[in-house]
C-alpha cells in the first residue's frame, strides 16, 4: 500500500468538494481503497490503452461517491487532474454523479441508488453469451441495498450464474440510522452467491478477495468500512454528509494527512 498515492488522493478529494463547494466527501474516502486496488492491482484496462485485451468493466453504483472515482481515474490518466478544479461547474465534464457520456472510463451513468448492479448483471450476462472472459465489478452502498432493484437483481445473477460478475459492498453502516440491512452476506448467500467479508481499507485483504473469481456464480464481497475513513473529524460523522470543507478545516485536514499544507491537485505530487 502506497500511503503517499492514496493521501495524494483524499488531498484531491477534499480539495476538490473545497473548491466545488460541494460533494460527498466521507462517501468518497470510504470507497478509496477498493477503487484504487481495483484500478492498480485487480482490472484489465485494454479498452483504454490498446485493442488487445478485452477488458474488465466497473461501474461505481453509489454515484454520490463519485469524488472517490474521479481521484482515481485522474492518477491513472484516464483524463487530466486539472479537470478535477472544475468539479460540478456548468461545462465540466465532471458532475456530482458520473456520467458515460462525458468521462472516460465511466461504464455507466449512476446517482439514482438500485441502478447500477441491474446494468452490472446485463453487462455480466451479455459478455457470458458472447463468450468474453473479462469481469464485471460493481459497488453499492449498504444504504443501497434497502432498494428492491438490488435483490432483484441478485436473483437474475444467479439464476443464469453469472461468474464473472462481483458485487462489492461498501459497508460503512451509514444506513444503520434509517433501516439496519444486517448480515448482508447471509442474504446474499440466500440467493444463490458466493460470499466474503473483509476489511474495506486493507489493500491486501480487497486485492485477494477480488483476484480470485468464482466457479459457477456470481460472488459478493461485503467490505467493512469506515465513513470518512482517513480524515478524523469526518469519521462517521453524518454532518459531514454532504458539505465541503472551509479554508481553514481545509488545511488542518491536509496537516492531519500530511506534515505541512498544500493546496495541490496533482494525484502524485
Amino acid at each position: 500500500m502506497n500511503n503517499k498515492i492514496i493521501n495524494d488522493m483524499k488531498r484531491n478529494i477534499i480539495l476538490t468538494a473545497h473548491l466545488a463547494g460541494e460533494g460527498h466527501i466521507p462517501s468518497s474516502l470510504s470507497v478509496l481503497d477498493i477503487i484504487w486496488v481495483l484500478y492498480d492491482r485487480v482490472m484489465r484496462l485494454g479498452q483504454y490503452q490498446s485493442n488487445d485485451v478485452a477488458p474488465d468493466r466497473f461501474i461505481l453504483s453509489k454515484g454520490h461517491a463519485s469524488l472517490g472515482l474521479y481521484a482515481v481515474l485522474a492518477a491513472k490518466g484516464f483524463f487530466d487532474s486539472e479537470n478535477l478544479k472544475d468539479f460540478c461547474k456548468y461545462h465540466s465534464i465532471l458532475g456530482g454523479h458520473p456520467d458515460c457520456n462525458k468521462i472516460p472510463g465511466i461504464e455507466a451513468s449512476t446517482g439514482s441508488l438500485g441502478h447500477g448492479l441491474p446494468v452490472a448483471v446485463g453487462l455480466a450476462l451479455g459478455a457470458k453469451i458472447r463468450q468474453l472472459d473479462g469481469r464485471v465489478f460493481c459497488l453499492i452502498g449498504d444504504g443501497e441495498s434497502n432498494e428492491g432493484t438490488v435483490w432483484e437483481s441478485a436473483l437474475l445473477a444467479a439464476h443464469y450464474r453469472l461468474s464473472n460478475l462481483c458485487c462489492i459492498v461498501d459497508y460503512n453502516h451509514s444506513t444503520d440510522r434509517a433501516l439496519k440491512v444486517g448480515n448482508l452476506a447471509e442474504k446474499f448467500t440466500a440467493f444463490g452467491w458466493q460470499a466474503t467479508i473483509i476489511n474495506g481499507h486493507d489493500h491486501n485483504e480487497i486485492y485477494d478477495a477480488l483476484s480470485v473469481q468464482t466457479v459457477d456464480r456470481p460472488k459478493i464481497i461485503v467490505a467493512e468500512t469506515i465513513k470518512g475513513f482517513g480524515v478524523k473529524r469526518m469519521e462517521n460523522e453524518p454532518a459531514w454528509h454532504h458539505r465541503s470543507p472551509t479554508e481553514e478545516e481545509f488545511k488542518e485536514i491536509c496537516e492531519e494527512l500530511r506534515d505541512g499544507y498544500e493546496e495541490t491537485i496533482c494525484p502524485n505530487c
